[in-house]
């Protein structure tokens, strides 16, 4: 077990998206600084986010453009008028309240501010890390900068000498648009400069970063256009079966994700290579990462791809012990949480426990059925991370809401009848239980109902936009959190 899970922890989940700010997301600025405050606070050690990267047309941090690259949105402007690479002093607050309101535009205004202005630290700086990052980064700038030219298409609707990436057409595209390209890479730049500042702040004040792996990437990415042979194509590029999940507690029709599956069998000819650098990109901007979809390790769910829904789909085995003993092998002893939900089998469990690898415990699906139930507090283990629910999940308000009067007088009946009300009942039941870590929404904390959910699975609307306000954290309920933490001993440095 690694040393950062085997001691008793508190974590409060958020995505950067959530946090408060006058641009039209969360960001990297200094409401993100005041939330590391605000954790430290309260003797909370472990902040664990959503996926970091660049986003389709959805939101969803879980179909991103690419595995490595963050995501320009949460870039924050403020720290780049700071730095003298960007001027809207005049017009910023007009500029942000518009609906032509562009941050890449911006932050490609910046990237001029740069040229002209930074110190010649500041360049090699960044030629270092053009260097460092250039097994993903040309790829990637070169992805984005051909799907704005050819209007956000897919990479398998592109002209066919980009779409099959004829050496020939990429060198002149390549030269055509330098300048655009290099803009995109210095985009990624600044991410990464604000997203390293930022860790090494919360880390300074105690605080781990918890990041999170999708198993799967979007088949519209930069990975799956330069890495066609580590995915299930067929020779036109076409996906033959996509990813998901068959029938379970979120969905009766299971769930489609339309992912690509992965090839394992040439990814395991050398040596999970790209499973190798996908890992070695995330462990740099975290101290802890959780693999979504774990079982996908060990089989995962692969519908034919013209079905439209997850029903009619099968298991598909997968080498995940090989998988995790590469990541092992290369990286040694690393910090890694298994997303251990849905459809587990004794195989998955065998993977998880083989490797130490902490699973989840979700309060949420603990009061249905009988005693037996794993998620039940008294089935926890030291090694295991407990929450009331998570992003996928209602807010704890929300859940107790729609609890039948019986479910409500089982979940009372477990927890002793306590006196305060049931949402921080919850919040008690995973901060005392013996897992080692605990990990509470921030919707939780401030006592909001179903309203403010992040998102509700299987479904494409209305999800990922949740925010909240500085004025919805009370010192009340910032002093019960603290409360708790130290009396139930998860209050740790980081």
């Amino acid at each position: 077990m690694n040393n950062v899970l085997n001691q008793r922890r508190a974590g409060v989940l958020l995505h950067i998206t959530s946090l408060p700010g006058h641009d039209r997301q969360g960001d990297l600025g200094q409401n993100a600084y005041y939330f590391v405050d605000f954790l430290q606070n309260c003797g909370v050690s472990v902040w664990q986010t959503l996926p970091l990267g660049m986003t389709h047309a959805d939101g969803s941090p879980y179909q991103c453009l690419s595995a490595h690259a963050g995501n320009p949105e949460l870039i924050s402007l403020d720290q780049l008028v700071e730095s003298g690479w960007l001027n809207f002093s005049d017009h910023g607050p007009a500029i942000r309240e518009s609906r032509e309101f562009n941050k890449s535009d911006l932050v490609a205004q910046a990237y001029y501010g740069f040229l002209d202005r930074a110190s010649a630290a500041e360049q090699e700086e960044f030629a270092q890390f053009c260097e460092a990052k250039a097994f993903w980064l040309d790829d990637f700038a070169l992805f984005i900068v051909l799907r704005n030219e050819f209007g956000g298409q897919g990479w398998n609707r592109w002209p066919e000498r980009y779409k099959e990436r004829e050496p020939k057409a990429l060198k002149e595209i390549r030269r055509r648009l330098k300048r655009e390209i290099d803009s995109i890479k210095f985009e990624q730049f600044v991410f990464y400069r604000q997203w390293m500042s930022l860790k090494h702040y919360a880390n300074q004040k105690g605080v781990l970063l918890f990041g999170d792996v999708p198993i799967f990437v979007a088949y519209d990415s930069a990975d799956v256009w330069a890495n066609r042979d580590v995915f299930k194509l067929n020779e036109a590029g076409e996906m033959l079966v996509v990813a998901g999940v068959p029938p379970d507690y979120f969905s009766a029709n299971g769930q489609r994700w339309g992912n690509p599956h992965y090839d394992w069998e040439a990814l395991q000819k050398n040596g999970f290579d790209w499973w190798i650098k996908r890992m070695s990109s995330q462990l740099e901007q975290f101290d802890i990462l959780r693999i979504d979809h774990f079982r996908g390790f060990e089989a995962a769910w692969e519908i034919p791809a013209h079905e439209d829904t997850a029903i009619n789909g099968a298991w598909a085995m997968a080498p995940g012990k090989a998988l995790l003993q590469a990541i092992n092998d290369h990286f040694g002893e690393i910090a890694l949480v298994a997303e251990d939900l849905g459809v587990i089998t004794r195989e998955v469990e065998e993977l998880r426990d083989q490797f130490e690898l902490p699973g989840m415990k979700i309060l949420h699906f603990a009061f249905g059925g009988n005693a037996d139930n794993p998620y039940l507090p008294i089935h926890f283990t030291q090694n295991c991370v407990a929450y009331t629910g998570t992003h996928d999940n209602d807010t704890t308000i929300g859940w107790v809401h729609n609890l039948s009067h019986q479910q409500k007088h089982y979940v009372y009946d477990y927890l002793g009848f306590p006196s305060v009300p049931l949402h921080w009942a919850l919040m008690q039941a995973a901060l005392s239980s013996v897992a080692n870590l605990a990990v509470i929404p921030m919707q939780d904390i401030l006592e909001l109902d179903a309203e403010h959910r992040m998102n509700t699975p299987g479904t494409t609307v209305g999800n990922w936009k949740w925010r909240f306000q500085w004025d919805q954290l009370t010192d009340e309920r910032a002093g019960r959190l603290a409360h708790m933490v130290e009396l139930f001993d998860r209050k740790r440095a980081g």
